[in-house]
């Protein structure tokens, strides 16, 4: 995370030898001063003459449990609990052994002790205090050094629960001298007014309160379940005062089960939708492609791709992932031998639009599902070029599901969009016409033919996240197209777990939507993106007002009237009923157009023709350049 770790941390430690040193000498004064404390600093001869005799002893065995318990491999300036309770064993077990060999000592020897065990007792204190206290100190010594000429980062962390705490420890334990936790914030009224690690844990109106007087300059939140209207809450009340705000990931995501400060993170415009994420029962589809023969085409591509991780998680047998994008596939291929699964998919790159090549290849393979995912979606650049959309998103999705009905698939996905219902742009008619033809194509095999349709992925290829996130990077401006326009939103994760689950229960010719929740304003995501990065909007960034561009709608649907809403196994998702199949008239008319290539006039005329609520749309829509 940038920002976090003071860039010019040292990278040499103390030797081991010196830290050995450190503790022999420590526990040598404790053993020492434990014995003129029992004897209140008059120490009759005799008893000098013992703690002579047993001081080898006690070095033998102090060093032989200390190197043991490896306590001189520990960073004296990143000291955390784990060192200490290092210590604390060490300690003990040492003191446990010099009992036992006064034990022996008296039972088998001469009736004698080394050493008192009144003088053992006050020794055990003194070691553990002077061996943990050395380390603290040291650690404190260092941040301080460090501290001097670095400006301050003053940190509040929302949640003073384990995971606060550990955040805290994180922090210190690395070293990160410029941050200093100066608040903890919860909703627990029980914990309100306590000290956490010396820290004061505020209440919410009191953080308000502590905010305006400008102490907090970064607010980490470390609660992993928090309400998502409470955390929009949370992080308005900091943007609103220039704070910036982080996170801790979630707990699956630390490194070998331990969070650093490294983890903690920039919160992402992805974790504020105001809505909790859709989470679905991984068990069904598991059970349908566990040891199955997976296509998924446009691979390469943000939901192909997540496909493609999401499909190795339920153990299929393998996966074709095919794409024309050479570079993108060739970076997946890197990322999947990176993780060690590339074995299990064979990368491919080819090209939905060639028929022959499509059936070839799924005859060779031989699928028992099929993700199609490849699509043509830039809704600019497509009012442009209608017939490379028509191509690919109609004439390239018949081959995909000819192919499949021709090896007797189980299974056709077909990813669709919700610019599709009541299209004003090319892309979203083209989207809409391979809908209803997967319609009538579907009862000429026995592959389920089902189609999923979501919204804008927040972070996928095309999107307005990236988009604004490069604009900020840049300096601005940040462009918005309508003051009024809205989108639904969903994140990657879980448009790919629409897909999977489609294709486990879809009984075929259904169209599954997600519920999405409400339209968000595309201007009040860039405005909250500019304050997340730490910015003010109009003044550091500014916000300009495009215009809509051709094509695009000012608020997306996800289902359209005439379509029937039935319930399914999950509350969040929703099953648009079967519709009546267009007919055979409509191939036959794809197929015609399909011999004139390149004709954008024509892929026009036949999108009005084919979509009467496209056509009505269009009249208001921008012409159409040739």
């Amino acid at each position: 995370m940038k920002g976090l770790i003071h860039p010019s941390l040292p990278a040499r430690y103390a030797p081991r030898w010196i830290v050995a040193a450190m503790d022999g000498a420590l526990a040598t004064v404790a053993v020492l001063g434990a014995l003129l404390i029992r004897f209140e600093f008059r120490v009759p001869a005799d008893e000098w003459a013992v703690w002579w005799r047993f001081l080898p002893i006690f070095f033998l065995v102090r060093l032989a449990i200390a190197r043991a318990f490896r306590l001189e491999s520990g960073i004296l300036r990143h000291t955390g609990t784990e060192d200490a309770r290092r210590v604390f064993w060490a300690v003990s077990v040492g003191t446990l052994v010099f009992a036992g060999l006064n034990g022996v000592r008296f039972a088998a020897v001469d009736g004698r002790f080394f050493i008192p065990f009144s003088v053992l007792a006050i020794e055990w204190m003194g070691t553990l205090v002077a061996l943990i206290g050395m380390r603290l100190a040291v650690k404190w010594l260092y941040l301080q050094t460090m501290r001097k000429g670095s400006e301050q980062v003053h940190v509040a962390i929302f949640g003073a629960g384990e995971a606060g705490l550990i955040a805290k420890r994180a922090l210190d334990r690395e070293g990160s001298a410029e941050m200093q936790v100066v608040a903890f914030i919860d909703d627990d009224p029980h914990k309100i007014g306590k000290k956490l690690e010396g820290v004061d844990i505020l209440s919410a109106a009191q953080a308000r309160r502590f905010y305006r007087t400008g102490g907090v300059d970064r607010l980490i939140i470390s609660v992993q379940q928090l309400d998502p209207k409470r955390r929009r809450r949370i992080v308005d009340q900091a943007l609103g005062q220039g704070i910036r705000v982080l996170d801790v990931p979630p707990v699956h995501d630390w490194i070998n089960g331990e969070l650093t400060a490294r983890q903690i993170r920039e919160l992402r415009i992805e974790d504020l939708l105001g809505r909790p994420a859709i989470q679905l029962d991984r068990s069904r589809v598991t059970n349908v492609l566990r040891g199955k023969r997976v296509v998924v085409t446009g691979a390469a591509g943000s939901i192909g791709s997540e496909l493609v991780r999401q499909i190795l998680v339920h153990q299929p047998a393998a996966i074709l992932a095919i794409d024309q994008a050479e570079t993108p596939m060739h970076d997946l291929q890197l990322e999947l031998g990176n993780l060690g699964v590339l074995g299990h998919v064979n990368a491919q790159i080819g090209d939905i639009r060639d028929g022959q090549q499509v059936r070839d290849t799924f005859a060779e393979f031989n699928p028992e599902f099929v993700f199609h995912s490849a699509a043509y979606k830039h809704v600019p650049l497509m009012e442009k070029q209608p017939w490379q959309a028509f191509e690919t998103n109609v004439v390239g999705t018949r081959n995909v599901l000819a192919a499949a009905q021709q090896v007797g698939c189980e299974a056709f996905v077909f990813v669709s969009t919700d610019k599709a219902v009541n299209p004003t742009s090319i892309m979203g008619a083209t989207k809409r016409v391979a809908e209803r033809m997967i319609q009538e194509l579907a009862g000429q095999g026995t592959t389920r033919v089902i189609t999923t349709r979501f919204g804008n992925v927040l972070g996928s290829n095309g999107s307005v996240i990236p988009l604004f996130r490069r604009q900020i990077e840049a300096g601005g401006p940040v462009t918005v197209t309508d003051a009024e326009v809205t989108r639904y939103f969903m994140t990657i994760p879980e448009a790919v777990q629409l897909v999977l689950e489609a294709g486990a229960m879809g009984e075929g010719r259904e169209v599954y939507m997600f519920d999405m929740g409400e339209r968000v304003r595309i201007l009040d995501l860039a405005n909250r993106m500019i304050q997340l990065a730490g910015l003010e909007p109009g003044r550091d960034i500014k916000v300009e007002i495009t215009g809509l561009r051709p094509g695009e709608k000012l608020h997306e649907e996800l289902q359209l009237q005439s379509e029937e809403d039935l319930p399914t196994h999950h509350p969040k998702i929703r099953r648009a009923a079967h519709t009546v199949s267009p007919g055979p008239e409509w191939l036959e008319r794809i197929a015609a157009l399909e011999q004139r290539r390149a004709d954008h006039a024509g892929t026009v005329s036949l999108l009005t023709e084919l979509l009467p609520e496209f056509k009505e749309n269009r009249k208001a829509a921008t012409t159409f350049e040739s």
